[in-house]
């Protein structure tokens, strides 16, 4: 297939990109470095430094022998990205290309800002330029399990059936974000909705969970093309953040009472969920939407895998309950359906201690680039 992914330069975004190209797809990786930009303004910089995007498509075609396109550029920029998909002509769009951040959309006006700008204003690119230049064209859009929030009820899998005074309906599930960045996705979704039905495009939205891992098969063959690997507080994600954490002999920052439940996933794993969405199109004028997690955990439950997992290594991991940067609940009923990427033929890879030894592993040669003052909350709200 021909697939055009927008923010190929993110963690999920080269995974991505070189995953597709290394099965013989005709990938354009398209990316302008807002996260590079914001994560150096902030001083939450990844651990382990990675060539820009064109330099790591050089070094993946003279690795691997496979070869992807790229284009550098601003997705919020409508002719820009119009020019691109006309030019690329793709069959499927992966849409990776927002700020990815909520404790960053939280940090202050300016970020805000950016972020609904940023994020609004790319869905609605892409949305129009797929009607312009690819109208048959199958958007991948990466949502997030976060649009749902926290609710005393069964999350259901993008759609709910209400009755009501006799009559029935389904709608979208109702959604409680928890952060400015969270609701940006929520409005995605909508905006996204609309115009399916509108235009009749296709659109699969994956509702994903938090990810963790830093191994790829493609990746693998040379540290160069290792995914940006943050553990900072505010681009690093929660496993993530803990490996780093044991690593560097620092207690693992537990916010709260640590009972928050989210639904998490293997990097392997989104790569294949991203991959069986591509191969399984829902057809025109319907919204598919698919949450995208294997398993659930409490920030708990993380942090006491991690440390059994640092102590196998002889790593002294403590953990330490900090009072909670972020207005959420600590204490609630979780129970997210998530059964539509099993039955296109998801095979989980769930967390173990040997995955985290071995993340651990890779992390250790880099233990004198952590940054400690990345590690504690910065933003509260």
């Amino acid at each position: 297939m021909r697939i055009l992914i927008l923010g190929g330069d993110g963690y999920l975004g080269w995974p991505t990109a070189m995953h597709f190209a290394a099965r013989g797809h005709a990938v354009t990786a398209v990316d302008n470095y807002l996260r590079r930009t914001l994560a150096l303004q902030t001083r939450s910089e990844p651990l382990i430094a990675a060539p820009d995007l064109e330099q790591r498509a050089e070094i993946f075609r003279e690795i691997s022998g496979f070869g992807l396109d790229v284009r550098i550029g601003d997705c919020a920029d409508y002719p820009f990205l119009e020019s691109v998909m006309r030019e690329t002509q793709p069959e499927v769009v992966v849409h990776y290309a927002e700020q990815p951040s909520a404790p960053y959309s939280m940090r202050g006006y300016s970020e805000a800002a950016l972020t609904l700008r940023n994020n609004l204003a790319t869905t609605l690119n892409v949305v129009w330029a797929i009607r312009e230049a690819a109208p048959s064209c199958h958007l991948i859009k990466l949502g997030t399990m976060g649009e749902y929030g926290t609710p005393d009820i069964e999350i259901e899998e993008g759609w709910i059936e209400i009755e009501h005074k006799g009559r029935r309906d389904r709608f979208l599930y109702p959604r409680q974000a928890g952060s400015l960045y969270h609701t940006t996705k929520i409005m995605d979704t909508d905006l996204i909705w609309f115009y399916v039905r509108m235009w009749n495009l296709q659109a699969t939205d994956l509702m994903q969970g938090p990810v963790y891992g830093l191994s790829t098969p493609e990746a693998d063959r040379d540290e160069r093309l290792l995914p940006n690997f943050h553990y900072d507080d505010l681009f690093g994600t929660i496993v993530n953040r803990f490996l780093v954490q044991a690593v560097a002999g620092i207690p693992l920052t537990v916010y709260g009472q640590g009972g928050q439940t989210r639904g998490y996933l293997n990097l392997l794993d989104t790569l294949q969920c991203v991959e069986l969405a591509a191969s399984h199109p829902p057809g025109a004028g319907q919204l598919r939407i698919l949450n995208q997690f294997t398993e659930c955990f409490t920030v708990n439950d993380l942090a006491a895998w991690v440390q059994r997992a640092g102590h196998s290594l002889d790593l002294r991991v403590e953990i330490q309950h900090l009072k909670n940067p972020r207005k959420e609940a600590e204490k609630h009923f979780y129970q997210p359906a998530h059964s539509g990427l099993l039955e296109l033929g998801l095979r989980p890879h769930p967390l173990t201690e040997e995955i985290l030894c071995s993340m651990l592993k890779r992390i250790l040669p880099f233990k004198n680039r952590i940054d400690r003052e990345q590690i504690y909350p910065r933003v509260r709200w």
